[in-house]
């Protein structure tokens, strides 16, 4: 059978195994970007191939949490076990939480930025001010764009932390303020200072406040560590969060989930839509219903030790790949609760070969990149990388 098609494109198999074959031949030496290579979906597939889910349609359209019986088929039932489960790790109560799993850690940040939004404005009857470092995730810049708000981006300083007294210069004393915190900067993986920029807030009682936490990548792991806590909104009080469940869960397409109060829930500005014969408080209408199911199924596949292993194993290697490179005098740094490891910048061939991200910061000389330690990032791996450097 002939693989063309009239414009000449290959449409055959052979195709697409290429393809893949030379996505899985870089797999062990992918370590520029946050990706779980360590599949823990290998049972899922077998049961979605064997109950017939992959021949139905599912449409997570409507909220999860509403109570309604809803006509077009969907998961919402293990959405809403996804969101307590994080609920949970997060210090959430569970009868007072509200969230669902997203398309991605920008669509949770854009859920975050629009409900602090419409949160603060039905408070305050003010539009807020937006904060955020210049290190964070580029999408809380973007969404502050797509949103229409009144946006302040506040220097970082050389760890990628938001400069305290940059953040307190800039508030706007008689408007709302609608806080960004970063708990892993993209490139660095810095955390902002959650207790200084609380206590900088609490000089100033009447300005209103919402916090949303955006910790795409170490939402994920930092609750299996010592610092927990930093995720913990009763230790570290925040409004709301996003996480990644493309990172360290390990999902095969980008997901996320955003978790936030009922309180705030209750404060938004939903839309009454009667063909689903519920309110929507949310941005999306229709939802992946296959996400919610693949979370599900990592999270109730995977126990507590074992995500405790991979939490510890990332941060050890991590710390071991520091060091490493220190031994060969190559510059090199890595924050507190990090996975990330930043440094000067290799030649192009090596850049190329690992997929190394790239950036550039001239207090550290210049070019730099980094290498985010995943489940898959081993040690064997990282040497053929260091005698690469030699």
């Amino acid at each position: 059978m002939n693989a063309d098609n009239n414009n000449g494109i290959d449409l055959s198999e052979a195709r697409l195994d290429d393809f893949m074959a030379s996505i899985i031949s870089k797999k062990s030496r992918d370590f520029g970007y946050p990706i779980n290579r360590k599949s823990l979906l290998i049972g899922f597939y077998r049961w979605l191939w064997g109950s017939g889910m992959n021949l139905n349609m599912l449409n997570n359209a409507g909220d999860p949490f509403d109570g309604q019986e809803h006509t077009i088929p969907n998961t919402f039932e293990f959405e809403r076990e996804v969101v307590q489960y994080f609920a949970s790790l997060y210090g959430f109560e569970q009868d007072n939480v509200w969230g669902m799993v997203t398309f991605s850690g920008t669509d949770g940040n854009n859920h975050g930025i629009y409900f602090g939004s419409k949160y603060l404005e039905k408070k305050t009857g003010k539009k807020p001010v937006m904060y955020v470092s210049d290190a964070a995730h580029y999408s809380s810049k973007r969404l502050a764009d797509l949103q229409n708000l009144d946006l302040r981006v506040i220097p970082s300083d050389v760890h990628g932390r938001m400069i305290v007294e940059e953040f307190e210069k800039a508030l706007v004393k008689d408007r709302p303020a609608l806080v960004v915190y970063a708990l892993g900067t993209t490139f660095k993986g810095g955390c902002d200072d959650q207790d200084a920029l609380n206590a900088v807030l609490e000089k100033y009682p009447d300005i209103t406040v919402y916090r949303h936490m955006d910790a795409a990548l170490f939402g994920g792991y930092l609750p299996h560590t010592k610092y927990r806590d930093f995720v913990n909104t009763n230790v570290h009080p925040f409004d709301s969060i996003a996480i990644s469940g493309h990172k360290f869960f390990g999902t095969d397409e980008p997901a996320g989930v955003f978790i936030t109060s009922m309180e705030v829930r209750k404060n938004q500005n939903p839309v009454e839509v009667s063909y689903l014969n519920a309110d929507m408080p949310m941005i999306s209408c229709s939802r992946s219903a296959v996400s919610p199911l693949k979370l599900w199924w990592i999270i109730n596949h995977t126990s507590k030790e074992e995500f405790e292993e991979y939490s510890s194993g990332m941060l050890e290697v991590a710390e071991w790949l520091k060091e490493e490179l220190e031994k060969i005098g190559w510059p090199v740094w890595l924050e507190p609760m990090s996975n990330t490891v930043y440094f000067r910048r290799p030649p192009v061939d090596v850049v190329k070969k690992y997929d190394l991200a790239p950036d550039f910061d001239d207090r550290l000389g210049g070019e730099l990149s980094h290498i985010v330690v995943m489940q898959h990032v081993k040690k064997e791996k990282l040497q053929e990388f260091i005698d690469d450097l030699k």
